[in-house]
């Protein structure tokens, strides 16, 4: 990326970066990586066979599961099966089993073709497993990969199996896997009047757990129906610690192709509730923002149809102007440790007709009302930080019961 680009955004936008956070475009071109070749004493908790195998030996399973549910090269279910775990039926969350879907795209149950096993998506009419589909079951085996964040929807799912196992009586059992947003805590905490599929729960948008310790939280703070408690196990990491920013063995969602996209997901996906694009439709989703009459016309990009991952995304077949931020180097985000919102500010200072820079999925998003009032109201990134404050610090408090592994504070 040229450096100019970046340059003429970080004078305008006031935002510094020294240098050694800028890095080549080639090397941002590494998507992901193994886990063994960055972290080799890392295990997720699929990976720990020996840990859960005995649980559920002689038991009718069904499993929560998606393409990141992988042990080594090998998927879960196969590798369940290969063990000779009877696994009856497989839960598939937003983007299906195979993580194919766009995101928003409602996903019908049907047999899959590999294992020939009922199929039932968890991402349409119905959100939560009903009677029916956990008929026989005695143990749900949960495995999805997380980002960290409050508005991608693998918590969501989390939280309706476990109602559904505490509904029903069956037992629910996380497998872990670190969270690549882990390593921070930051945003505001969402104001359950405004709770929705994006938003289910008190938490701030980077909320620093993994999925197994979230887990432990929704249960222990009695978040499901009526207070209830599933009969929850989990399966920890091996190695892992909160001071990891741990890259990803595999994409977890199509729209999040490389550790730079998942870096910068926290602060880019709240531009999904305006009428900027994040490079749906791009070969470079959230690691770019812009619309058409964006005033800085050094970078452009042109959104089209990516079948499996953006079907009719934002501002299709127009020629958008705006900010490349592919050639800010994980440390940048790493040593930062959090949101960015000069971004959404400069955006919205620069769009020309503001009152239609937000839509209504903007609040559900944020998780509350105010931040899209402190932004129209000209309120500085560093002053919308501070009135988070003191909901940050109750909620920390909360988070430091359910943790597993040493923490960053």
């Amino acid at each position: 990326m040229p450096k100019f680009v970046i340059k003429s955004v970080i004078t305008r936008n006031r935002i510094f970066a020294p240098m050694k956070y800028f890095a080549t475009l080639p090397f941002l071109l590494i998507a992901f990586v193994s886990c063994s070749q960055n972290y080799p004493g890392i295990k997720a908790g699929a990976e720990r066979i020996d840990f859960y195998l005995p649980k559920i030996q002689n038991k009718t399973v069904a499993v929560v599961a998606n393409h990141t549910s992988l042990v080594g090269k090998s998927h879960l279910v196969d590798t369940l099966l290969a063990l000779g775990v009877n696994v009856k039926v497989i839960f598939s969350p937003e983007h299906g089993f195979r993580g194919n879907s766009e995101a928003g795209a409602l996903i019908s149950s049907y047999i899959d073709e590999k294992t020939h096993i009922q199929v039932y998506s968890l991402y349409s009419k119905w959100k939560k497993p009903v009677a029916k589909q956990l008929e026989g079951i005695d143990v749900v085996l949960f495995d999805l990969q997380d980002v960290g964040v409050r508005f991608y929807t693998y918590i969501s799912t989390l939280h309706y199996v476990m109602e559904a196992c505490a509904e029903y009586g069956k037992q629910c059992i996380v497998l872990d896997r670190p969270n690549p947003n882990g390593f921070y805590v930051d945003g505001p905490v969402l104001d359950t009047a405004f709770r929705s599929f994006v938003g289910m729960h008190p938490v701030p948008i980077v909320y620093g757990l993994t999925i197994a310790e979230f887990a432990q939280m929704i249960n222990g703070e009695g978040w499901l129906k009526n207070g209830e408690k599933c009969n929850l196990a989990v399966v920890p990491c091996e190695g892992y610690n909160h001071n990891i920013a741990f890259p990803l063995p595999v994409k977890p969602s199509p729209n999040l192709p490389n550790q730079q996209s998942v870096l910068l997901y926290p602060s880019l996906g709240l531009f999904e509730g305006t009428a900027v694009s994040v490079g749906r439709g791009t070969d470079f989703p959230f690691q770019v923002f812009g619309f058409p009459d964006f005033p800085v016309k050094n970078f452009s990009f042109t959104p089209v149809e990516k079948p499996g991952a953006s079907v009719n995304p934002p501002y299709k077949e127009k020629k958008c102007y705006g900010i490349d931020l592919r050639g800010f180097a994980p440390d940048y985000f790493i040593d930062r440790k959090a949101l960015i919102l000069d971004w959404l500010i400069y955006a919205y200072r620069s769009y020309p007709q503001k009152e239609k820079f937000f839509n209504n999925f903007f609040r559900l998003l944020a998780g509350n009302d105010e931040l899209k009032k402190q932004i129209i109201s000209g309120m500085s990134a560093d002053d919308i930080r501070k009135s988070w404050q003191p909901d940050l610090k109750k909620y920390k408090a909360i988070r430091k019961k359910y943790l597993l592994y040493k923490d960053f504070e």
